[in-house]
Order: structure tokens, then sequence, then C-alpha cells
């Protein structure tokens, strides 16, 4: 009976590694992008004080549709890394931007998220004090979908996400880790519901 309910249990986290694996892959459909009051850039680690390899290519990505006219101002979001480093991510990512010609007017900075669920959420309520109603959302193509149902279930108005590829990151790790990820948030989704219904 042991033996039975732990191969059930092995079979059916299988299952759910498929099944996300599957959402990651198929589930953000690439949309034509047209003009949004602003990109948000989610956050990654920072090295030093400066954006990792990862959260470079993100900047990079944002940076060219920028520069391409698909928005007119920058959100970069994300919070404290350790207590050892200097800057939020958002402070080292607006660094970076800077660097590279963007006004520092152009930039808004969010710096407590600690998740993809905070970055949104926090986002969303500088989006609503300045007036801004239609936003890009700028990540990782392995973090898209996420990141996308994450926007629908706060209620953006027509979320568009715009992933770049990694060539930096090591795919088959962040890939394998977004599975838990996204079961992180659909874990933590039922509970806001419960919560919100109660």
């Amino acid at each position: 009976m042991i033996l039975r309910v732990v191969l059930l249990f092995v079979v059916c986290g299988l299952i759910w590694f498929v099944y996300t694996q599957w959402v990651i892959h198929n589930k953000l459909s690439d949309r034509e992008l047209s003009h949004s009051d602003v990109g948000i850039v989610l956050g990654a680690v920072l090295w030093d004080n400066k954006p990792s390899p990862g959260l470079a290519e993100r900047l990079d990505y944002a940076l060219s549709l920028y520069q391409a006219g698909h928005f007119d101002s920058f959100i970069v979001t994300g919070g404290l890394d350790h207590p050892s480093l200097q800057l939020t991510e958002a402070q080292g990512m607006a660094a970076y931007l800077i660097e590279r010609g963007v006004p520092s007017d152009r930039i808004l900075l969010e710096n407590q998220a600690t998740s993809t669920y905070e970055n949104l959420r926090y986002s969303q309520e500088i989006m609503n004090e300045h007036g801004y109603s239609s936003a890009i959302i700028i990540t990782h193509r392995y973090h898209g979908a996420r990141s996308l149902e994450i926007a629908k279930f706060l209620g953006y108005h027509d979320p568009v996400v715009a992933t770049t590829e990694s060539k930096v990151l090591n795919m088959a790790w962040h890939q394998t880790r977004e599975s838990l990820a996204y079961t992180k948030w659909k874990l933590e989704q039922l509970w806001i519901t419960i919560g919100l219904q109660g």
C-alpha cells in the first residue's frame, strides 16, 4: 500500500512537471507589438551591484524596444537581493539604462518586489499613480508564460509580454526551475483567491 501511494505521487509529479513544461513552452503566443505607455522590465539578480549577464539581456532587449518607439517610459522592478548589496535590482537596472542614454526622468523604480507576482502588482500601482493604462512586460522567454498569467490575474488591461531568448543562462536549469516557480505561483494564486472569497 505504501509503495502504491509513493508510486502514485511520483506519477502525479511527473505528469505535473510535463504539464508545466508545456505551459512554459506553449502558453505564450507571439504578438505584434503596438505602442504602450510603459515597458516593465522584470528584475533578476545583481552581481556586485550591477546587472548580471542574464538581467543585462533583458535590459538590452527593453532598450531596443524603447528605441524602436514601442513605449515612452520604463518601470524597472526588483528589491534588494541580499543585505550585502548597496543597490536594489531596480536601482542597478536604472543605472544600466542611464549609462546607455535613457533620461532618468523616463525611468520609474519599484524597489520592494521579491517575486514576479510582487514585480507586477507593485508596478501596476505605479502605473495607476502615473495614469498609465498599457504596458509591455519584458523578460526572458522561459519566464514569459507565468508573467503573462500573473498580469492577467492582476487585471492588467490586455497585457503584452515581450520576451528574449538567452545566450548566457543555463536554460536546462532555468526551464526546470521554472516548473517549481510555476507550481509556487499556482499555490499562491489559490491562496489569494481563497482569501478574496473569504
